[in-house]
């Protein structure tokens, strides 16, 4: 007779079960991961986590993989400052929505972007709400630095206007490309941010056509993209 009112009981429990508990560290780890990309568009380096938090990086690199196996965050494979919020300490999920995919763009040498919706992106509602966004494949290494690798998805939003320090999409002469803008004073250049020392400024002269289309507020790795509709 115990051990069968002990299985009666059983369902009657209640509460989160245990894998989706947060302790006040890690909720704490969250919001400050969370307030980063809301801040910069992008996710915070485990060094930056650390510094933030004040806190060792050991202690971090912790903290995010508890979140990580609790569904609070999610780390994209091969991806630098790979780490999206995907729950908050509510329990509720991010609500996300697609994004048209358009074309190609270079990170090296500028090519041609093709003007065409070749598939659809999954992004958070709140980072792109409204029709002003689009997202580009980028091709080449100039960007590395900034996190953005040959085949990532930028997320972009539509603008004729930028900041020195900004990574832009910007087509030059009608060719396009993704690079960080430069302006002080008479200079204007398109800058690459890699360590390799192949990938070269590109001066902005009188003659040439400059066209800001927009500035990339996000990055996807390659598998973040959908092909086809």
């Amino acid at each position: 007779m115990p051990a069968h009112r002990t299985t009666q009981s059983q369902p009657r429990k209640r509460g989160p079960k245990p894998k989706t508990e947060i302790t006040l560290p890690q909720r704490r780890t969250l919001l400050e991961v969370e307030r980063y990309i809301r801040q910069y568009r992008f996710a915070p380096t485990m060094k930056e986590l650390a510094a933030l938090l004040k806190i060792s990086i050991t202690a971090a690199y912790e903290q995010v993989n508890q979140l990580v196996r609790k569904g609070y965050l999610q780390r994209n494979p091969g991806q630098y400052r790979g780490l999206a919020v995907v729950r908050r300490p509510d329990d509720q999920p991010v609500r996300l929505l697609t994004i048209p995919l358009v074309g190609t763009v270079a990170a090296g040498r500028p090519i041609l972007a093709e003007e065409q919706i070749i598939g659809e992106v999954l992004v958070e509602q709140n980072l792109a709400q409204g029709d002003l966004f689009f997202a580009l494949v980028v091709q080449g290494e100039s960007m590395k630095r900034a996190g953005i690798g040959d085949g990532d998805v930028v997320i972009v939003r539509r603008q004729p206007l930028a900041e020195t320090g900004d990574v832009v999409v910007a087509l030059i002469d009608g060719e396009a490309t993704v690079k960080r803008l430069y302006l002080r004073e008479n200079v204007l250049e398109l800058r690459p941010d890699s360590p390799m020392k192949k990938y070269k400024p590109i001066p902005i002269g009188p003659d040439m056509d400059l066209r800001i289309i927009g500035k990339v507020v996000a990055i996807r790795a390659s598998g973040g993209a959908r092909i086809g509709r």
